[in-house]
C-alpha cells in the first residue's frame, strides 16, 4: 500500500529523440502523401488517447487506494491485498496486456504531446514490469511507511478517506473491515523474507515496534480510528449515529486493534531476531543490480552509483565554499565546523513553541505569495495546508512531508511540518522548508501537474522523482526573488539544505554500494553540515528505508540549473523568468532528458 508504488512512476532515462527532431518537409513535393500521412497519425493518436483513459479506468478499479488519492470516490470501500502472489501476478499481466495494447498502435507519425504520451507510457510499463524481478514485497514494513501506518491516517479522519456522508463512513467499515487480511499477508511475505535471506535491517524495524505501540489501544475511543466518530457531522440521523458507533467501536475492538497486536507480536518476537546488521540493499541476495535499478529510476539518467557519489563529493566541496562567504557576513570567527555547532546551539535560532512554529509557517504564504507574479506567470487554483505531522510517526518522519489535493479541489493539498523535538526545528531554515514543499515547490508544481485537464490522466499522476524533487529544490533557490532569505542566516539554511541534498548523494550511494554504515553515514553528516543529531539519525534511516530515492534532489536540481543558465545565456535579454517557469511545469513531470529537449526546442523558437 506505499503510495509511491500505486502511483506511476513514469521513467525514461534515454533521450526521447523523436520528440526533438521536426518533422521532414514533405508539402512540396507529396503533398496527397503528407495529408494522408498527417490523417493516419491522428487516428492513431484519439485511438491511443481512447486507450489511456480505457488504462487509467481500469488501473483505479485495481488501485483502489490510489483512486481515493485522487479524488475518485468510486473504490473508497475497497482494500485489495496487495502483497499477495495474487494480487502481484496479476499486476504484472496487466501492465503487460496494457503495454501490447499500446504498442500494437505504435508511434508512427506522431509528434508533441502525443508521442511525449506514448514514449512516457511505455517506457513506464517496462520499467515497472522489470521491477517485479525484485522481492520488495519481502520487505514491507519498516519505520518510514507501512500498512498500518496508512491505514492510520486513512482511518483517523483527516487524510485522504472522506468522512462526510453515512456512505463514506460506511465505506471505511467495509475498507477497513480489509486491514486485517493484508497484515497477515505482510506477515506471511516477511515470513518468506527470512527463508530467503531478504529482510530489513534492524535498527529500522526497532523503530516499528513502537510506534505500533503507540496506536494499540485498550479501549476504542482512545485510538486515532475512533476520530471519524468524534468528528461525525451533526445533520446524521440519531438512528446512523448510533449503528455507526456501535459498528465503529466494533470494528476497532474486535478486528483492527487484534490484528495490530499480532502484526506488533510478530515484529518485535519473531521477525526482529532474524533482522540483519548491515544497512545497505547491496548485502542482500540481489541487491547490487536492485540498487542500481533504483537509482536509474529516481534520477531518470543512466549514472551509475560511483558516478553520482563523486556528483555528491563535488557539489559539498562547492556550498562548504559559500557558506564560507556567509561566516565572512556574520564575522563569525573560526572554523566551519564551529559555524555548523553555533547555528545549532544558539537559543536565538529556536522557537518557544510548536505554536510559534506553526505561526511563523503560515505568516511565510502572504509574505512569498506578493512576489510570486514576478516569478510565475501559471499559478494553481488548489488551495494547501499546514498541519503538524501526526504524534504516532513524528519520531521518523522528514522534517516537511507534502500530500497533494484532490483532482476535484475538494481536498487541499496538505504540508506536513514536523514539530518533535522542537529545539532542532531551526528558525533559518524555516523559509527553507516552506519553499520547497509548499510554494513555489511541490505544492506548486504537483497541484499544477492534477490542473492540466488534456493531459492524460496516467501523466496527471505521475511521480517522476528527480523532476518533482529537482523542483522542490530548484524552488529553494528562488527565496531572494520571492522576498525571504534577507538575513544571512535564512540564507545559510538554504546553503544547509542545498548542502544536505548534496549529502544525500555521497550517504545514500555509500550505504548502498561502498559498504557504509548508519554511523558512518551520522558522522560524515555531521562534520559537513549543520545537523543536529535528531535530524541525522532520521535522514539516515530513511535513506537506509528507502534505497535511492534521496538521489532525486540534486540530481534533478543542477539539470533544472543547467538548463536556465542556458537560457539565459543564450537568450540574452529575451530571457523572461516567468517564461522559463511555465515551460518547465507546463507539461507536468517528465524525465529529465524530456525535460532538457522541451527547454532546447523553447529556446530554440525564442531565437527565431
Amino acid at each position: 500500500m506505499k503510495l509511491r508504488p500505486l502511483l506511476l512512476a513514469l521513467s525514461v532515462t534515454a533521450a526521447i529523440a523523436g520528440c526533438s527532431k521536426p518533422a521532414p518537409d514533405t508539402a512540396a513535393t507529396d503533398k496527397p502523401a503528407a495529408a494522408q500521412t498527417a490523417q493516419s497519425a491522428q487516428a492513431r493518436a484519439d485511438q491511443l488517447n481512447k486507450l489511456y483513459v480505457e488504462f487509467w479506468d481500469a488501473y483505479l478499479k485495481r488501485n483502489p487506494v490510489l483512486a481515493t488519492f485522487t479524488g475518485d470516490t468510486r473504490y473508497n470501500a475497497e482494500l485489495p491485498d496487495f502483497g499477495s502472489q495474487q494480487y502481484r501476478d496479476e499486476s504484472k499481466k496487466f501492465l503487460q496486456d496494457w503495454l501490447a495494447k499500446v504498442e500494437g498502435v505504435g508511434s508512427e507519425g506522431l509528434t508533441g504531446q502525443d508521442l511525449l504520451n506514448y514514449e512516457i507510457f511505455t517506457k513506464d510499463a517496462k520499467d515497472q514490469i522489470d521491477s517485479f524481478q525484485f522481492p520488495a514485497w519481502m520487505t514491507p514494513v519498516n519505520q518510514m511507511d507501512s500498512t498500518a501506518s496508512l491505514a492510520v491516517q486513512f482511518g483517523s479522519g483527516g487524510g485522504a478517506q472522506p468522512f462526510k456522508t453515512v456512505q463514506d463512513y460506511d465505506n471505511w467499515l467495509a475498507r477497513g473491515a480489509r486491514i486485517p487480511v493484508l497484515f497477515d499477508t505482510e506477515i506471511a511475505n516477511m515470513k518468506q523474507g527470512i527463508a530467503a535471506g531478504v529482510v530489513q535491517p534492524k535498527v529500522l524495524m526497532e523503530k516499528v515496534v513502537p510506534q505500533l505501540d503507540a496506536l494499540i489501544k485498550d479501549k476504542p475511543e482512545d485510538t486515532l480510528f475512533w476520530g471519524p466518530i468524534t468528528n461525525m457531522p451533526k445533520e446524521f440521523s440519531d438512528a446512523d449515529r448510533t449503528r455507526l458507533t456501535d459498528a465503529y467501536r466494533k470494528m476497532i475492538a474486535e478486528q483492527l486493534m487484534p490484528a495490530y497486536k499480532k502484526l506488533r507480536a510478530f515484529v518485535n518476537d519473531e521477525y526482529l531476531p532474524k533482522t540483519r546488521d548491515t544497512f545497505g540493499l547491496d548485502k542482500l541476495p540481489g541487491g547490487q543490480a536492485w540498487y542500481a535499478f533504483n537509482a536509474k529510476q529516481s534520477t531518470t539518467t543512466d549514472l551509475t552509483p560511483a558516478q553520482i557519489h563523486q556528483i555528491g563529493l563535488d557539489e559539498v566541496a562547492r556550498i562548504h565554499g559559500e557558506m564560507q562567504k556567509v561566516m565572512t557576513e556574520v564575522g563569525f570567527k573560526g572554523s566551519l565546523q564551529d559555524f555548523f555547532k553555533y547555528v545549532q546551539t544558539d537559543k536565538k535560532f529556536e522557537f518557544k513553541s510548536q505554536d510559534e512554529l506553526l505561526k511563523y509557517y503560515r505568516g511565510l504564504e502572504a509574505k512569498i505569495n506578493e512576489k510570486v507574479p514576478t516569478q510565475f506567470s501559471v499559478i494553481p487554483k488548489s488551495p494547501f495546508e499546514i498541519r503538524p505531522v501526526e504524534p504516532f510517526r513524528e519520531k521518523s518522519a522528514a522534517g516537511g512531508q507534502y500530500y497533494p489535493p484532490s483532482e476535484d479541489g475538494t481536498r487541499p493539498g496538505i504540508f506536513y511540518v514536523n514539530t518533535y523535538d522542537l529545539p532542532s526545528r531551526k528558525i533559518w531554515d524555516a523559509e527553507d522548508l516552506y519553499l520547497h514543499e509548499a510554494i513555489p515547490g511541490h505544492h506548486f508544481q504537483i497541484a499544477t501537474q492534477i490542473e492540466l485537464k488534456d493531459m492524460p490522466a496516467f501523466r496527471r499522476w505521475s511521480i517522476q522523482s528527480a523532476f518533482a524533487e529537482g523542483w522542490g529544490l530548484y524552488a529553494e533557490s528562488l527565496g531572494k526573488d520571492l522576498g525571504v532569505y534577507t538575513d544571512p542566516y535564512s540564507y545559510f539554511g538554504y546553503l544547509q539544505n542545498e548542502l544536505w541534498r548534496a549529502i544525500r548523494l555521497v550517504t545514500d550511494t555509500g550505504l548502498h554500494s561502498k559498504g557504509w554504515t548508519r554511523d558512518q553515514v551520522i558522522s560524515y553528516m555531521k562534520e559537513n553540515s549543520a545537523v543536529s543529531d535528531t535530524t541525522a539519525i532520521a535522514e539516515a534511516e530513511r535513506y537506509i528505508a528507502w534505497p535511492g530515492q534521496a538521489l532525486a534532489y540534486k540530481i534533478g536540481e543542477l539539470k533544472i540549473k543547467e538548463l536556465r543558465a542556458k537560457a539565459e545565456k543564450e537568450l540574452g535579454a529575451k530571457f523572461d523568468v516567468r517564461e522559463f517557469h511555465n515551460e518547465v511545469l507546463k507539461d507536468g513531470a517528465v524525465p529529465l532528458a524530456v525535460l532538457e529537449q522541451k527547454i532546447d526546442r523553447w529556446i530554440a523558437s525564442k531565437k527565431g
